[in-house]
């Protein structure tokens, strides 16, 4: 498509569900990754965990045709939307892969940039990920990934840790506590297994934002909460006692907002700037 080509009919159905593109909270890890980005002609850019296609498409259309841009994700959905977006824009620079971070379908040393919007913290074998990752990175490959930290949604964990005492389920501490760490890695933590996966970590910059919610009960119905969130949640109590739990997680969450004057939720993150060694 040239510039002069005619703009896409605002009309079309196509056009306007891929328009709608962009979560809320993949949108501020993302633009911070999109600043760290270096730009040049002709690049190979590959995007870990590229979910539904940001920051992949956006991309794509930042650095134009001369750049090959691949994303892989197991999400069959999430590949397919990312597929059908690409087509809608004409991006034909975009290669969207069903795979999984520990096994890239990309041969090695191919890779000029390589990204991941928040999305390494969802894999299952993190040291083998970062390792693939730099398999396919060529030497001097610039890598730019964010991540939410551990101290993300405080308020919330501290609520629930609060109930499953109330509740007689301190035993279930220790396994929030795993879930925690499984997903959000300490900054020192995350550093170090960069540099032994072969990248040389350059910058950290540290940076937070907040979700504002009504209240508990605004929280546990909003749409991204329960496609990301509520079933890891309550998959950490037994089950006999999931519906009680939550049900008063919900009320001292509710009576919390009344007295703040809603509930916000703190996300602390960081983006690791770095490239990959020789």
């Amino acid at each position: 498509m040239t510039a002069a080509a005619a703009p896409w009919d605002p009309n079309d159905p196509a056009v306007a569900s891929a328009f709608d593109e962009l979560s809320l909270w993949s949108a501020p890890f993302g633009l911070r990754l999109l600043e760290a980005v270096a730009f040049a002609p002709n690049l190979v850019v590959l995007d870990v965990g590229s979910g539904a296609g940001f920051p992949l498409l956006e991309l794509a259309r930042r650095l134009g045709p001369s750049a090959r841009v691949y994303g892989v994700d197991p999400w069959p959905a999430g590949v397919a939307r990312t597929r059908a977006k690409a087509g809608t824009y004409g991006l034909e620079n975009v290669v969207a892969l069903r795979a999984v971070a520990e096994r890239i379908p990309l041969q090695s040393g191919r890779v000029d940039r390589l990204v991941s919007n928040n999305g390494l913290n969802n894999v299952q074998d993190l040291p083998a990920a970062l390792a693939e990752c730099r398999r396919v990175c060529k030497p001097g490959a610039q890598l730019v990934i964010t991540q939410n930290l551990p101290d993300s949604m405080r308020a919330f964990y501290d609520a629930y840790e609060s109930v499953l005492r109330e509740c007689g389920l301190a035993f279930v501490l220790p396994a929030v506590a795993t879930h925690i760490h499984a997903k959000r890695k300490p900054l020192a933590e995350m550093r170090a297994l960069l540099t032994a996966a072969g990248f040389e970590v350059l910058r950290a910059d540290e940076s937070t934002f907040g979700l504002r919610f009504l209240d508990g009960t605004a929280l546990f119905r909003h749409s991204f909460v329960r496609l990301g969130f509520l079933d890891s949640w309550r998959a950490l109590c037994p089950g006999p006692e999931r519906d009680r739990v939550f049900t008063l997680l919900e009320t001292r969450l509710n009576e919390a907002a009344r007295s703040g004057g809603d509930l916000r939720l703190e996300i602390p993150f960081v983006c690791f700037e770095g490239r990959a060694r020789a």
